[in-house]
């Protein structure tokens, strides 16, 4: 029986084993280590991971994403209201006060609990494993995020308690990114030596998150985490909605906020626009045909008038950085190294900030998407080894 790493993020999943000697990531049947984070419900049957991502345009109500965010938390939540109005699915009320998903599924209508939504996907991250590892796959770490509250994690628990996992320990990303790092370190200082410190900061698509850590020779000691749990790459692809929405309206007079698909739609192709903005300074166009009343459209960006225009968030990247830096009682040449971590983490204006805060350039040793999956991995191997132990 294998036990595996699950790093269930906002976006995307991905899975480890620690196995051969080394950490695997483990690829699903697309060959793709990387599995969406959706669970589209149709009439007949439920897609989940890349087959249900094709369905988030088609079938925009009862393909559900970004679901993360709701575990744990009631229906009147004032983030859960906030986030209503964005989404293409409905929220319902449950009748413990928390947040459901109403779909039509089965041709009736259904609410769905998070966790019953996250134990789906959950339930296919094991089957990637056990097809991949060719044995059965129960015992896993899950990685969640470190402001998550009580609730949040026990809903997360319950989630791989309906997958049939038998979920050894919730880890933070943090941590397990600094279990990733340090595990194959062979220059760590002796438990005598004064110990190296890294910070670590992990910006995801939802949040951000910062971890300062002493390591020494088989110890490693977590001095401080802050985090900022609204900033993250949705931020910034919101940012480029909001202003191809107004373009367009003036341009093609095209109002595209009523058109759930279209807004759908835009937000792929910012997303796309944002990650080739983060290699390619110069002027880049945005074509979408047939987008709304078969009109094409097309606008251009440039990474200069994207960073004005994200002004407002990139000046948030430094508060948790501070707040890190002053609970850990260390100073900025204190800091051996700073690693990034985090598909938002590549926007180049984001490492500039994070460079000048400490001093010093960022380091990229780590696989940004995978770094916490792999520390889920190690973690799981550990705590299987001390139950061995105990019993």
């Amino acid at each position: 029986m294998s036990v595996v790493g699950i790093d269930v993020g906002f976006q995307n999943c991905y899975i480890a084993v620690a196995r051969s000697g080394g950490i695997e990531t483990i690829a699903n049947e697309y060959s793709d280590r990387c599995t969406p984070a959706c669970v589209s419900l149709a009439s007949k049957n439920r897609m989940i991971g890349n087959a249900a991502k094709s369905q988030i345009i088609t079938n925009f109500k009862n393909t559900v994403h970004g679901f993360k965010k709701f575990h744990g938390r009631a229906f009147d939540d004032p983030f859960v209201q906030a986030e209503k109005p964005k989404l293409p699915y409905s929220l319902h009320k449950l009748d413990n006060g928390n947040t459901g998903i109403k779909v039509r599924y089965l041709e009736e209508d259904k609410v769905f609990t998070c966790e019953q939504i996250t134990g789906m996907l959950l339930t296919k991250l094991k089957e990637t494993s056990e097809n991949a590892l060719k044995k059965p796959v129960v015992d896993c770490v899950i990685s969640v995020p470190s402001f998550f509250t009580d609730a949040e994690r026990r809903s997360v628990f319950d989630a791989s308690q309906i997958a049939g996992l038998n979920c050894l320990r919730l880890i933070t990303d943090t941590t397990a990114v600094a279990l990733a790092y340090g595990i194959y370190k062979q220059d760590l200082p002796t438990p005598e030596e004064r110990p190296r410190n890294v910070v670590f900061v992990d910006m995801g698509h939802s949040s951000f998150q910062v971890a300062i850590t002493a390591f020494n020779k088989g110890k490693l000691k977590v001095l401080s985490t802050a985090f900022d749990p609204y900033l993250g790459g949705r931020n910034f692809d919101e940012a480029l909605v909001d202003y191809f929405c107004e373009e367009f309206k003036s341009k093609y007079k095209l109002n595209v906020r009523d058109n759930p698909r279209a807004v759908l739609r835009l937000h792929q192709e910012c997303e796309k626009l944002k990650k080739l903005m983060s290699a390619n300074s110069s002027d880049l166009p945005l074509n979408i045909e047939c987008f709304m009343n078969d009109i094409d459209v097309s606008s251009r960006m440039n990474r200069g008038h994207f960073e004005e225009m994200c002004a407002q968030y990139l000046m948030r990247v430094e508060m948790p950085l501070k707040v890190a830096l002053e609970q850990s009682k260390l100073s900025r040449d204190d800091i051996y190294a700073v690693e990034i971590v985090g598909g938002a983490t590549r926007i180049p204006a984001i490492k500039e900030r994070i460079a000048k805060f400490f001093g010093k350039d960022v380091s990229t040793t780590l696989n940004a998407d995978e770094a916490v999956a792999r520390g889920c991995a190690l973690q799981a191997i550990n705590s299987l080894l001390t139950c061995i132990v105990l019993h």
